[in-house]
């Protein structure tokens, strides 16, 4: 090969082009395939973080269900890696399903548990999933009135008539929404009113050192003022000091979550 057929064969290569974009890209391929592989055969799980009452016991109010998927050895891949690559795609509507099967069987099976889950916009309008809820729902035990669906904020907002029409339907069955990443995302106060959100979760971006911080504290109480003129409960997300933790009771967060109080573990 001469010189020059060299050198027109690597400038046509990714992975001399730009051998960062490259690797990265291969990652990521090599990523979802994995987590193809891993739902393909059965090897999600969820995982459980508690989520606690305020106040000097630290009660167990509910759980939220985290997807942990694994790969043939039995090696957790971590969300981070995929849910961004996913969260628009069939494979992220194909995630939202396995959580909310995996959740409705543990609702079935554990008497008393009340269990919040993580759902787009996307999934809640997608046939597949919906089929999923109803039939579940269906199936006995009254398992709505102890389901609990986290929405995030810019997801709310993506599809917002489809979102309420939904929270309309569900809660006369039981069911509980939770708007997630409160205060940090498209959401605008005008459209909140238009929702049905039971309880808000309180973006950890705020909570984290807010007994330090008094920005962050400004915006955290005007975040609780928000959240009682519209009758939510409110749960600070991502607690990991006891300073935080007692600010945050002072104020008058109703709950509290974060690995002060423990980390996701595959056993209630």
């Amino acid at each position: 090969m001469t010189a020059r057929t060299l050198t027109k064969h690597n400038a046509d290569d990714p992975r001399w082009g730009d051998p960062f974009g490259y690797a990265v890209t291969s990652r990521d391929r090599d990523t979802l395939t994995l987590v193809r592989d891993a739902l393909a055969h059965n090897r999600a799980r969820l995982a459980y973080m508690p989520i606690v009452l305020s106040g000097a016991h630290a009660r167990v109010a509910f759980y939220e269900g985290l997807i942990r998927v694994m790969d043939d050895g039995g090696r957790v891949i971590p969300a981070a890696q995929f849910m961004p690559l996913i969260e628009d795609t069939d494979l992220g509507r194909e995630i939202d399903i396995v959580t909310l099967e995996l959740a409705m069987k543990v609702l079935r099976s554990t008497a008393n548990l009340r269990l919040s889950v993580n759902v787009s916009a996307r999934s809640i309008g997608d046939g597949a999933w919906r089929r999923t809820l109803d039939t579940a729902l269906r199936s006995g035990g009254h398992l709505g009135d102890r389901l609990i669906f986290e929405i995030s904020e810019d997801s709310a907002m993506l599809l917002p008539e489809i979102v309420t029409r939904f929270m309309a339907e569900m809660q006369p069955l039981g069911v509980g929404f939770a708007l997630d990443g409160f205060g940090a995302g498209l959401i605008s106060f005008k459209h909140l009113k238009d929702f049905f959100f039971d309880l808000v979760k309180i973006d950890k971006g705020f909570v984290r050192n807010v007994a330090r911080n008094s920005d962050s504290q400004v915006i955290v109480e005007a975040l609780i003022t928000i959240a009682k003129q519209f009758e939510m409960l409110t749960i600070a997300d991502g607690v990991e000091s006891r300073d935080d933790a007692a600010f945050l009771e002072r104020i008058g967060v109703e709950c509290l979550e974060g690995y002060l109080f423990g980390t996701p573990r595959f056993e209630l």
